[in-house]
């Protein structure tokens, strides 16, 4: 059984869908860590409630980027980590962390990759007026939401859409989507080669 730990910021929403699909047998795996930067972050509570180990690392403590890093590297290191999921973590990791962890990072994203990157992929689309949008899930590289896409799903954008009533729609693929990337990476069912990521039946 597969290690995880899940990285946020915020609310954590998708944590949620990842603890539920395992509680409900969908997902083999041992969530043995969720790591946040945000003290405040409703995640951490999920996390206690579900009785998984929860630690708030403090940016602010280290004045370098490598030792806040470094910090969060040993409690990987301590769980035996094979998987880290990026739900919400607002923060870029280097190009180090990135290559010491080449593979082994997903990030989730509430667009359809390579389009509308950043933090605010719903209402950069929804401004734009696309007619359809999506979420994707991919390996993390060195670029912001650059690498390998494991999955995709497409939404088409109603003519009386909100951007409320978009995010919640986007949520909802989210909570599906995460969990099934996270079960075909533990399942050792993806493969890499170049940009393209093969799904072994």
């Amino acid at each position: 059984m597969k290690n995880i730990a899940v990285f946020c910021s915020g609310k954590g929403t998708n944590l949620q869908a990842i603890i539920r699909a395992v509680k409900k047998g969908k997902l083999n795996v041992n969530l043995a860590l969720v790591i946040s930067d945000n003290k405040e972050a409703y995640a951490l509570k999920r996390a206690k409630k579900a009785k998984i180990k929860n630690i708030f690392v403090d940016p602010k403590q280290f004045p370098l980027k490598a030792d806040f890093e470094a910090k969060i590297i040993e409690y990987l290191e301590q769980e035996k980590i094979d998987l880290i999921v990026l739900a919400g973590f607002m923060r870029i990791l280097s190009r180090d962390f990135v290559t010491r962890f080449k593979n082994r990072i997903i990030n989730i994203h509430p667009a359809l990759l390579p389009s509308f990157k950043g933090a605010h992929g719903i209402k950069d689309a929804f401004d734009y007026g696309v007619k359809v949008t999506g979420v994707t899930v991919h390996f993390v590289d060195e670029l912001m939401d650059h690498g390998p896409i494991i999955l995709q799903e497409a939404l088409r954008v109603r003519e009386d859409e909100t951007l409320e009533s978009l995010e919640a729609r986007i949520h909802k693929i989210e909570h599906k989507l995460y969990p099934e990337a996270i079960r075909l990476f533990c399942e050792g069912k993806l493969k890499i080669e170049a940009r393209k990521v093969k799904i072994i039946a």
